[in-house]
Order: C-alpha cells, then structure tokens, then sequence
C-alpha cells in the first residue's frame, strides 16, 4: 500500500490532492440520499423534538421505524441482509443531515454504528442472517454495552464474567453496564464480559432472563435520548451468540469505536452546520442600535471562524470516507470477515481518533459562539441554540474521550515505528539532516501551502525524534508531551486536508464563488493550525531539550515555521460577507 494512503502514513509522505477525497466529489446518488436524510429530519423527526426532550414513550422509536423503512438505519448493512450497502461517503452525507432531528441522532448513532457494525464486521454468517435485517429495517434496535460503573476509559478494566456452563451450550453473564444508549427501547445489547479474564462480546437479547435495566438517567444534555445501566444476573446466552473470537472481545471493541468516531465526527460537522444556519437566521433577524446583527463587525468575526473551523473539519471527515472506504474495497461483507474487517479498521484509527477530536471540539466552539450570538436568548429553552449547547458537550466524552483519542494517535504511532509498520524513527533522523538545506523562499497561494504543510510535517517528526531520543522509555508515561505531539499531529492532518481539498476543489465542476471560499477558508484555517502547532512544537521541545542543545533545535525549528504574511481578520471578514449572503453553510 502506497505510504500516502496507510494509517497515519500521511506523516511521512507527500500526499497529492489526487490521493484524497472531497465533498464536492460527491455524487447524484449521494445528493439523492441527503435530500432524503435531510427531508425526513425536517418533517417527520425535528417537529418532535420537544416531545423527545420529554421522553414521551415511544416517540423515538417510532423515528427509528420510520428511518428504517427509507433505508437510513441500513447504509452499511449488505443488500443480502435488507440493507443498502452503501460507502463511507454516504454514512457521512446521511450523518450530516441527523442532527436536525435533535436527540434523535444520538439514538440513530448509536443503533447505526457500534450498535450494529460489530455483527456487520465480525459476526458470523449466522448471525448476520438473524440480526441484521432487523436492525436495517428498524424491527429491531440495538445498544452497545462496554462501559461499566468502575471501567469507563479504562475499558480492559470492566468486571462483567461470563462463564461457560457445564453443557458447553451458554454462557452465564453477570455484571452491570453504564450510560448504556438506547437501554430503555433496545432489542438487543451487544455486551462485553470476561471469559476467564479475556474480554469477549455476546449478543444479549431483551427478552432473556436475568436482563434488568437501571433507571433513566438525568442528564447535563442529549435529554430526548434513553440513557440506563443494563444490569445482567445470570443471564444465559447461548455460545452461538459469542461476537469475534473467544476471548478477543477487545479487538471488536476497539475497531467498532474506530468507525464510532468517525461516523461521530460526520455528525458533529453537521451539527455545526445546523448551528451555523441556526445563528445566521437569528444574526439576520435581530436588530441591536437600528441595524442587524450580522452587520456588526464582531458578529461577523464569529460566523467567519465558525465556517471556517467547520470547513477544516469536514476536509478532514470526508478525506477519512475516502481512505476507509479504499481499505474496505473488496471485502465480502456477506461472510466470515472477521480478520479482514479487523485490519481495515485498525488501519485508520489514528485517523478516526484524529476525526473525533478535532470535530468534536469544533462543534463545542460553534454552539459555544451560536450562544454569544444569540445573546441573553441563547440561555432561553425556547431558542434552539440552548439544547444545541447542551447536547453538543456529550461529543467529547462518547468513543473514549477526547483525551484518551489524543493519547492513542503518538502511542499507536510509536507502535507501528517500533514494529515497522512506519519507517517513522527514520524519517525523525532524516530532519535533521534536511534541516541545512530548508529554503528560505516563500511562495504564495496554495500552491505554496505545500511546502508549509511539509515542514509542519518535518517539525512534528523533529519533535517526536528528540522526545523518543530523550525520553527514551519513559515517553510512554509522559503524557504531557504525548498530549503535545498529539494537538502536533492533529493540527497537521487538519491543515493538509484543508490544503489539499482546496487545490482540488480548483479542478471540479462547482461554482467560481464557491473555489474562491474553500480557498479563503484553507488559507485562513491553515494559519490559525499553523500558529496552534507552533506553540505545541515549542512547549514539546522546551520539554525534552535543554541547554545549548534546546537553543540549536529551536533555531533550526524557525526555518520550519516561516510562511508568508496573511491578513486574517481580513480573510475572516471576507468569509463571513459570503457565508451571510448564503444564509447557511456553503457546500458547493
């Protein structure tokens, strides 16, 4: 496989915009398919809402029926089962458009992701054939059990036993999950116990004896969805229902919440959308000294950063559908996958982690802003932006949190270095040496963006050098500099991404209008990445450098960091004019 295009290859390669895939890419079925998405949540769920945020019974189950019969809770389960067999672009076009069904849409992530896809990747044929068209249709809904009262980060932790019966037929499951989505209506759990100290997954049905469910919880946000512990005593499953291999229980548990992230991240661009459209409306409507709010210069300033931010974001998701989609190019999803399915999501889990970080932090800065937007009524139930603001804080806790997703992208770096997966220590001892002969020279407009993005790359693997070198086995430990080549990484895909999206947007058939903004929302989301990574790179190489030795690698850390001046609050300005002349966020 080609470096350009591996798991966390992009580090260490030259991408081409060529390599990479892009919204404007995507195609009639995929626009057919969103209208349909986006149609169904304006009429049939959003109008709910209230009535979802009220828990009135039934409600959201009702939507999933609903979702079910247009085929949305199937995209990615094979037609030989009911569903549509969609590609990763279409999970994302589809993930955009849930969160205009408010609470809706962490049911429908939950059911459609890491309720549903482990049977998708790592069931048997079996299985497949009971389960899944159930579950694409909406017949049947499902909840995903790992978390434990005792367990959350630390998922290998959790308590739950499951102990084979003296026939060999069942398994006798005890223990107790928690914040279990969709506890109260599922049909089934997809539950994680430990067989003789090895994690292994079972599917649990509702209606088996000893299931027993906790009370609703009483939540910050995500009101309208159904949160509980799923409490099991005795409950005996039979062996034929046992998920992956005996006792590698984890490996399906971590791969799931690889593609959880991603298809999180889908949403979270969209709901950052929604936000943005939400606060346009309000902005244009409401009158401060005789003029409209989106007249004020500091209004603006605000929508500018926010479609630019969501404009790095979604560069990001959309290049990820690409390189999942390209890993999974195929696989017989029909069958017995379960070893293949595994590797092609393990592939791109420092990109999916990549994706839930930076989406998910974006959508906080969204609502947080859409809020000072809407002044004092943002704080009023009655203005849609004060359940966007609840709701949208769950994102950096759902998948691992946040943290956690920043730890796992320089350990699982350093581990495919260490196996020789990622020739990544060699390329950190190449910098040096390239270091002398770094041009001065700047170029301007995206062509020279290039060459930024490379030396950010140079500067990220310079950083990782020195802390491996310097910290030797104690770098695994330290997670404050871990935590700082992570915030490194992730500012790099992010402006690559933006970057290269950008250049290619220039060669497909969309409007002059919209070129001239994806390019205006790439130079300025690449500086504002830049000027983040900058800082980090500084913090790491204080860090694990000192003396004569720190002042030489920060001098050679100035000839990585120059780049051309660029007027930002003009470019902010100018993106913000455009945006609020569309009244929504611009796609094409």
């Amino acid at each position: 496989m080609d470096l350009a295009v591996r798991g966390g290859g992009f580090l260490l390669a030259e991408v081409t915009p060529e390599q990479i895939f892009v919204r404007e890419e995507i195609n009639d079925d995929h626009l057919q398919l969103k209208r349909m998405a986006h149609n169904f949540m304006e009429k049939e769920v959003a109008p709910k809402i209230e009535e979802m945020e009220e828990q009135e019974e039934g409600v959201v189950r009702e939507c999933m029926r609903k979702a079910g019969e247009l085929g949305l809770l199937g995209l990615e389960v094979p037609e030989e089962f009911s569903g549509l067999g969609m590609d990763k672009a279409s999970t994302v076009v589809v993930g955009e458009e849930v969160p205009r069904g408010g609470p809706f849409a962490v049911a429908y992530a939950a059911h459609t992701g890491i309720g549903t896809l482990p049977i998708v990747y790592f069931g048997t044929p079996e299985q497949k054939a009971k389960y899944l068209p159930g579950l694409a249709t909406g017949e049947t809904i499902a909840a995903y059990c790992l978390t434990e009262p005792g367990s959350g980060s630390d998922a290998l932790g959790a308590k739950a036993t499951a102990v084979l019966n003296a026939e060999g037929t069942h398994y006798c499951l005890n223990g107790t999950k928690q914040f279990i989505t969709n506890a109260g209506f599922a049909d089934i759990f997809l539950v994680y116990a430990k067989v003789d100290g090895k994690m292994t997954n079972f599917i649990v049905e509702r209606d088996m004896k000893g299931l027993s469910l906790g009370p609703e919880e009483k939540k910050l946000g995500i009101k309208g969805s159904s949160t509980r512990q799923v409490i099991l005593e005795d409950v005996m499953v039979p062996v034929e229902n046992v998920v992956g291999e005996l006792g590698r229980g984890h490996v399906v548990a971590f791969n799931i919440l690889n593609v959880g992230r991603f298809k999180l991240a889908a949403g979270a661009i969209g709901s950052a959308q929604v936000v943005l459209e939400t606060s346009l409306k309000y902005a244009s409507e409401r009158k401060q000294f005789g003029v409209t709010l989106d007249k004020f210069g500091a209004i603006q300033g605000k929508i500018g950063e926010i479609a630019t931010q969501t404009y790095m974001a979604e560069s990001v998701v959309y290049r990820t559908a690409g390189l999942m989609e390209n890993g999974f190019h195929g696989l017989d999803l029909t069958g017995d996958c379960r070893k293949e399915a595994g590797k092609a999501l393990e592939e791109y889990a420092i990109e999916c982690s990549l994706n839930k970080v930076l989406a998910s932090e974006v959508l906080d800065f969204a609502v947080d802003e859409g809020v000072q937007i809407h002044g004092g009524y943002g704080y009023i139930r009655e203005y849609p932006i004060e359940r966007m603001y609840r709701d949208s804080r769950i994102n950096r806790l759902f998948e691992g949190t946040n943290e956690i997703n920043r730890l796992l992208v320089p350990g699982t770096l350093l581990k495919r270095a260490m196996t020789g997966e990622l020739p990544l220590l060699q390329a950190a001892k190449a910098v040096s040496k390239d270091l002398l002969s770094v041009s001065g020279s700047l170029e301007e407009g995206l062509a020279g963006f290039n060459k930024i993005t490379q030396n950010a790359k140079k500067l990220v693997l310079m950083a990782a050098g020195l802390a491996a070198q310097n910290l030797g086995a104690g770098l695994k430990d330290n997670q404050y500099v871990l935590m700082g080549l992570a915030e490194m990484v992730l500012q790099v895909y992010s402006m690559e991404s933006a970057v290269l999206r950008a250049q290619k947007v220039q060669t497909l058939d969309v409007s002059d209008d919209h070129k001239v903004f994806v390019e205006k929302a790439a130079t300025l989301g690449t500086f504002a990445a830049f000027n983040i990574l900058e800082q980090q790179a500084k913090e790491v190489l204080c860090a694990v450098e000192k003396g004569d030795s720190l002042s030489t690698v920060l001098a050679g850390m100035r000839k990585l960091i120059r780049r051309p001046v660029v007027d930002m609050i003009g470019l902010r300005h100018e993106i913000a004019k455009y945006v609020i002349a569309k009244g929504e966020y611009p796609t094409r």
